[in-house]
Order: structure tokens, then sequence, then C-alpha cells
């Protein structure tokens, strides 16, 4: 009787423990259940919205004495004092009504040509932006195969934080977003700043979308089409870079967790 007593008390201790064992399981398996779906990739070259402190889109950290024209001379290293003073003269210049920028990245070189009449505030403010060096070590953080390849978030969180507020006013389309067209990102309306993209195809649905294409690439396409994709679209929609924490974090972030990711070494105006 004592015996069939202990016997019947440790199969129910069993039991007791072996569900004590399941639930952590159970629960986990109940809470992935729950998780939605993963989100569609974004179909826009979109700066994100500036999340109310220094989340906003810039440029990139600067490395010295970069080859920028393919000639013996070498680029000027930025001037930290400048990236750091939107009120600077040289912020306010005029670009040429044609003038081309020359990339030094780590796929080759690649060279874009600037029309102003197509964008012409575009324009002006990517003048400047190269001719002051504000690109160089940017790294060409989303690159989704067919679409586009996108740039421009600084490397600096401290060049950044600086000019998240310098937007500019839209340009009108018009010209298409075709194969290697350079237009800028944007979070909506009159909120271009530093970021842009590069077309790999025919992106004309985005012509009545304010995207206005200021200039194209005219050498080293090629050299657009070999920049590293496998990371794909951005978090949250993707695994790739998430936007606000190049901004806060600059290139360590992206050397970090994304090594493969293909940079501009310098670029400058070449004529």
């Amino acid at each position: 009787m004592l015996k069939t007593f202990l016997d019947t008390n440790l199969i129910v201790t069993y039991i007791l423990v072996g569900i004590l064992c399941l639930a952590p399981a159970l629960q986990a398996e109940e809470t992935q259940g729950d998780a939605p779906a993963s989100q569609p990739a974004e179909t826009q070259p979109a700066e994100t919205q500036p999340d109310g402190d220094d989340a906003a889109d810039t440029q990139p950290e600067q490395p010295d004495g970069d080859e920028a024209n393919g000639d013996d001379a070498q680029a000027e290293a930025p001037d930290k004092a400048v990236l750091l003073d939107p009120s600077h003269e040289s912020w306010g210049r005029q670009a040429p009504d044609v003038f081309k920028v020359k990339f030094q990245t780590t796929q080759g070189d690649v060279v874009i040509q600037v029309t102003r009449a197509w964008a012409p505030l575009g324009a002006d403010r990517f003048y400047n932006l190269a001719d002051n060096g504000f690109y160089d070590g940017c790294k060409f953080f989303r690159v989704i195969d067919g679409f586009m390849a996108q740039f421009g978030i600084n490397g600096n969180p401290e060049v950044s934080a600086v000019w998240r507020d310098q937007r500019i006013q839209d340009d009108p389309n018009t010209i298409s977003n075709t194969r290697g067209r350079v237009t800028f990102a944007m979070g909506g309306p009159d909120t271009r700043t530093s970021q842009l993209f590069i077309s790999f195809g025919d992106n004309s649905f985005l012509d009545n979308q304010g995207f206005s294409p200021f200039g194209e690439v005219i050498e080293g396409m090629d050299v657009i089409d070999k920049l590293y994709a496998d990371y794909g679209e951005g978090a949250p929609r993707g695994p790739g870079p998430e936007q606000g924490r190049i901004k806060h974090e600059g290139n360590p972030y992206l050397e970090a967790e994304f090594p493969r990711l293909d940079s501009i070494i310098t670029a400058r105006v070449v004529e």
C-alpha cells in the first residue's frame, strides 16, 4: 500500500516537472508565431525622416590624400571646420552650367556629368558638397539590384548633426530617372540634403514623385553595377543597414556590421 502511494506520487512529480520544462518552449513558439511577417521592400530611394534629435541625413568622413582626378594630383583633405559650418561662403556658390565630378571608389572610378538646367538647386548643392570633400569616405549603404545605389550619409556623426536641417527646396522634374541618372533621395517635399542615388535601370515611375535627376554617370557605370548589393534593403524592411544608426554611429557601425559595403574614397569636381 505504501509502495503504491509512493509510486503514484513519483509519477505525479515527473508529470509536473515535464510540464514546467515544456512551458518555456511552448511560450517561445507562441511568441514567434505572433511575430509580424517581414515588411515588403521599400520602393523609393527615401531618406528616413528625422527622429527629433540628430537622426538626419548627411555626409561622410574624409580620408586624406587620395587621388581625385586620375592624374598624379591628390585631392586636398576636406576642411572639417568648413564641413561643420553650413553658413560658410563656400556652400553658397552657383554651379557651372555643366561640370563633372569624379568619384574614386573601392570598385573603381566613376565620372558624373551634371547639367545644371535639369535641376538647378540640386546641381548647386551637389557641386558644393563634392567640391568641399563632403562625400569622401561615404558608404554605398543601400544597394538594391535592378533599382538603385544610395549613398550620402556622413560617416562622422558630428558632421551629420550639423547638416540634418540643411534642406533645399525641390526642383521641378525635367528629365527621367533612367539608368545612370543621379538624383537626390528625400523623405518628403523639400527635404533634400545630401543623400543621392544612382539608378540601375528605368525608374521613370519616380518622375512624378518629386525625384528630379541633375546628372548622369558618363564613365564607370560598370563600376556602379559591381557595388556590393547582398545586404539588400535596409532595416527595418530588410537585413541591411539602418539609416538612423548610420547617422548616430557613423562609419564604425557600418564597418563592424556590414564590412563588405563599398565606399567612396574621394569625390571632387574635375571640370
